[in-house]
């Protein structure tokens, strides 16, 4: 419960006052929320986390030693609302926790090791390689033949504008 407390004030996070079991789950004001006017003395820049969401989110990834460790805290947790907490501290979902149950009681702490995401590299032979640069190599001479028998007929056809005959060309 105290690490709680450390770990919130050093992410910025100051408790209300108000806030509390005391409410019963009622809502607060704008006052008691910390959304009106500052109180006195109150360092503003501490007592509310940034507002601003970026315009692209980052994917978060976890290493398989923070799986682990999160587990076993987890797995600790014997009094009502304390996975809760730890959830709550850490900024995870309770499927994290299952997915991550999952992953460790199958035996593999591979799996619980984050997945390179994207296509899959295909691994291809070296014929197959070959067989696709003679296809390349194919289309590109082909391309050269093409402007090649275009400059011919144009040259036929400038020489037959000038009155040479195909046989004095030769």
């Amino acid at each position: 419960m105290p690490e709680d407390k450390t770990m919130m004030a050093q992410q910025g996070y100051e408790p209300s006052a108000t806030a509390g079991p005391a409410q019963g789950g009622a809502e607060r004001s704008e006052a008691e929320t910390g959304a009106g006017p500052a109180v006195a003395g109150a360092d503003v820049a501490n007592s509310a986390p940034d507002p601003e969401v970026p315009a692209k989110a980052k994917r978060r990834t976890f290493s398989a030693k923070y799986k682990l460790r999160i587990l076993a805290e987890a797995d600790a947790c014997t009094e009502p609302g304390d996975i809760g907490r730890l959830l709550r501290r850490e900024g995870l979902y309770s499927s994290h926790l299952t997915t991550w149950r999952r992953a460790r009681d199958v035996g593999a702490l591979a799996a619980l090791e984050p997945k390179k995401r994207g296509r899959k590299p295909r691994h291809r032979s070296a014929l197959a390689k070959r067989v696709d640069d003679l296809q390349r190599d194919n289309q590109r001479l082909q391309e050269e033949l093409r402007k090649a028998r275009v400059i011919i007929d144009v040259q036929k056809k400038v020489a037959m504008l000038l009155g040479e005959t195909p046989e004095d060309l030769n």
